[in-house]
């Protein structure tokens, strides 16, 4: 095996110069410089291979994909840049949305960060959105309050206390559902705890993510934008419990993050919205 990997390296040793010729003619005794067989040092054919290691890695993780046939706002909104992370939620760089939500990407490990938001009403209904027939991931969807991405931006990166997190979900509460921004305060939002989930939504999309969940209770003003969601509704325990019913019937379809939530933590901090301290937990991500 040693003996095989040294043949190699060699090989490449004596073949990597031939592509550093130049490509103007040359004669007499520049010829003669460049037609004499050189030896590359190991170490040089080291790094032209990882480069060209780190050229594929990069080619295979950004596939061409069209998306002539998707909605246009939706569309615009691939470039945002999402916070890539590892499996223990540490930040390891940025990358488009596109990116982060191709399967091909999301096979070798791609992940992000995200956000799921509950709000509850003074009666303690439950809002619940369905995804536009426009979105790329999870179309005409029913789904919690609200699910997206903090941006890769110095507001939404911050840490502590999740509040970078809260931020963004503050932003899109008023990007899909027209809330008020003073309605939906970074301060109102109980942050849970946090999931890690994979689910493919057709051949080409998917999610893979690392859930941040906020809790809040208040009667909000709603003006939903179309292009972001088709219906919404406030929902009882009952309610939402036929409904699952129903999605495993394949009477309505639920989200994959919100049908794990439902089926393992949702009811339990339901009943206690008025205790929800005993549950927070910041330490541990709950793998599903």
């Amino acid at each position: 095996m040693v003996r095989a990997v040294w043949a190699v390296l060699r090989r490449l040793s004596c073949e990597v110069p031939s592509a550093l010729k130049p490509n103007i003619p040359v004669s007499g005794r520049a010829a003669a410089l460049w037609s004499r067989p050189v030896r590359t040092p190991i170490t040089t054919c080291r790094r032209v291979l990882s480069s060209q290691v780190r050229h594929l890695q990069s080619a295979n993780r950004m596939p061409e994909i069209t998306t002539d046939h998707l909605d246009e706002k939706q569309v615009q909104l691939l470039s945002e840049m999402c916070i890539l992370i590892d499996e223990n939620d540490c930040k390891i760089g940025a990358d488009t949305k596109k990116n982060c939500h191709l399967n091909s990407n999301i096979d070798k490990g791609l992940l992000h960060r995200a956000f799921s938001v509950f709000i509850f009403n003074s009666e303690e209904k439950l809002l619940l959105q369905q995804r536009s027939d426009a979105k790329i991931t999870f179309p005409g969807c029913f789904t919690n309050t609200c699910c997206s991405h903090p941006l890769h931006t110095d507001s939404e990166l911050e840490e502590k206390d999740a509040i970078g997190v809260r931020r963004a979900a503050q932003r899109r509460l008023k990007a899909e559902l027209g809330i008020p921004m003073e309605q939906v305060t970074p301060d109102e939002m109980t942050y849970l705890t946090r999931i890690h989930y994979k689910a493919q939504s057709d051949g080409v999309w998917g999610e893979h993510e690392i859930d941040y969940i906020l809790f809040m209770q208040k009667d909000v003003e709603l003006s939903p934008e179309p292009n972001e969601i088709k219906s919404h509704c406030y929902v009882s325990k009952e309610e939402l419990k036929e409904m699952l019913e129903k999605a495993k019937r394949k009477e309505l379809e639920i989200t994959p993050w919100f049908s794990l939530i439902a089926e393992t933590f949702l009811f339990k901090w339901w009943d206690n919205l008025q205790n929800l301290k005993q549950f927070m937990d910041h330490n541990n991500i709950h793998r599903m």
